[in-house]
């Protein structure tokens, strides 16, 4: 097993894949790598929506019954609306976000892309980002799909995220290794 298959492991892994496989013979895998997105940001977004979807506190009714909600205001496709309703009546909601996470690896990995995740201090602007789009589609020999974080404990530069690989350029990182070689360890 390749490390990146990781991704795509445990139970998460099983119901992405899964997901995965209908969309495809289904020819909606585009619909439902579009929902998800916007489901996970949502999720990223909304920490009310975060505890209902993970709290065991919730019974199944009142999961599927504030999912429907979110799912219609966000007007998801049936496909979208039937997978994450199936989550819900399996109990299995709490895995929601790595479910999503392994989907759109498999999505990826399908389209021959390469996922990066990347933190910096602050949020890039968009010829930014286009110009580190281009340099990895360079280095890597593949397009990658960029998720965006921002963490301004990094005070400057970038942590960049390839499937294993880290590059951690970030100013901290730097001040803490001049620290500690400051004091001689």
């Amino acid at each position: 097993m390749a490390s990146d298959d990781s991704q795509i492991s445990g139970l998460a892994g099983r119901y992405a894949t899964a997901a995965f496989e209908l969309a495809m013979e289904e020819r909606a895998l585009d619909t439902l790598a579009s929902d998800l997105a916007d489901l996970k940001a949502l999720l990223d977004k909304s920490p009310e929506l975060g505890r209902l979807v993970r709290s065991p506190a919730f019974s199944r009714e009142e999961q599927a019954k504030g999912m429907e909600a979110v799912l219609a205001q966000a007007n998801a496709s049936p496909i979208a609306r039937k997978f994450v309703l199936l989550l819900t009546r399996k109990r299995r909601l709490f895995v929601l976000a790595d479910v999503i996470r392994a989907f759109q690896f498999l999505v990826a990995r399908h389209r021959g892309e390469v996922a990066a995740t990347v933190t910096t201090a602050r949020a890039l602007k968009p010829e930014e980002a286009e110009e580190l789009t281009r340099v990895l589609k360079e280095n890597l020999g593949r397009e990658p799909r960029l998720e965006l974080n921002v963490d301004p404990n990094l005070l400057g530069g970038l942590v960049l995220r390839v499937g294993s690989r880290m590059i951690d350029s970030s100013l901290r990182t730097k001040l803490d290794g001049l620290r500690t070689a400051m004091r001689g360890n």
